[in-house]
């Protein structure tokens, strides 16, 4: 990519964002109407609010599932290692990774992994404490995750609501900063999984999952761009945004399906469809910047 398509890209999203508000992991219902309220499972779904329309941003978990249920092995490997956590002595770089171990704890929990699950359990819990968020994860969590070791359902809810108890406080706290961090974290993390286990398990539905990540992946500049001028931040968004090129050669096709509505509940459920068609030249594209991108967080 030239430097002038980049900086292209870069103005159009300075002048599309003034302003972000966060509804990420189902937290953050301030000034929602009652009226609007778009149903979403908050352990898979992460949505954000850019100028007065809701975009969403898959949460990890929602990848884990997938690639559990396609067959998928269990590879540690491909996990930020805990020991790793030591290093990050930035409050950027702690963001980030508690985004990263976030998907990472998923990730073990859903292939029932207890062991591996309480030692990221314990970075998270210590990224957590230096950012400022310590109350989400404390002993009382840490004892009954400890107590349900076997019951991954009882897991994935402490652990989701962990993490909504600190993006709502965050918030709350005027630092969406950090919690735009956390989420792009996990996002990076979670088409990290994709992308390198579709090496030695070829599926369609996985390539779809990537493809798809291109609405994601706008969302997820935009939720960035206004801490673009931050020295730290630059990178990372640059880097960003030149991945977001090689998705704007993929084809998508929308299927509209009419939302259904409770009234009742004032509660409307999206059914639309979408398909994606991604190459092979793509995803060798799309594995080699993403492999680059994460390691401007973890290493």
């Amino acid at each position: 990519m030239t430097l002038k398509k980049l900086h292209i890209r870069k103005l159009a999203f300075l002048l599309a964002v003034p302003a972000i508000t966060f509804y990420s992991c189902g937290g953050g219902d301030k000034g929602k109407s009652s009226e609007d309220v778009v149903a979403v499972d908050s352990a898979k779904t992460n949505l954000v609010n850019v100028n007065g329309a809701l975009f969403s941003i898959p949460s990890p978990i929602e990848t884990s599932l997938l690639l559990k249920r396609l067959g998928a092995n269990y590879t540690k490997d491909i996990l930020n290692q805990p020991a790793k956590s030591t290093s990050y002595s930035t409050n950027y770089k702690k963001a980030l990774n508690l985004g990263v171990y976030g998907a990472d704890l998923g990730y073990v929990t859903i292939y029932e992994q207890p062991q591996d699950a309480i030692g990221y359990l314990k970075v998270v819990k210590k990224l957590a404490d230096d950012i400022g968020v310590s109350g989400a994860f404390d002993a009382s969590l840490m004892k009954r995750f400890e107590g349900n070791l076997a019951n991954k359902d009882s897991l994935l809810g402490m652990t989701s609501a962990a993490y909504r108890a600190s993006d709502s406080y965050l918030k709350d706290n005027e630092r969406t900063d950090v919690s735009a961090l956390i989420i792009a974290g996990g996002w990076v993390e979670s088409l990290y999984f994709t992308t390198s286990l579709i090496k030695s398990k070829p599926n369609q539905e996985i390539s779809n999952r990537i493809g798809e990540q291109k609405s994601s992946l706008d969302n997820l500049i935009k939720l960035l761009t206004p801490y673009y001028q931050q020295p730290e931040y630059t990178e990372f968004v640059d880097a960003l945004i030149d991945l977001a090129y090689d998705f704007d050669g993929i084809e998508e096709k929308y299927t509209f399906v009419a939302p259904t509505t409770d009234v009742a509940n004032k509660v409307t459920t999206i059914n639309s469809k979408s398909e994606v068609i991604i190459t092979e030249a793509q995803l060798k594209t799309i594995t080699e910047k993403i492999n680059n991108i994460r390691s401007l967080i973890v290493g």
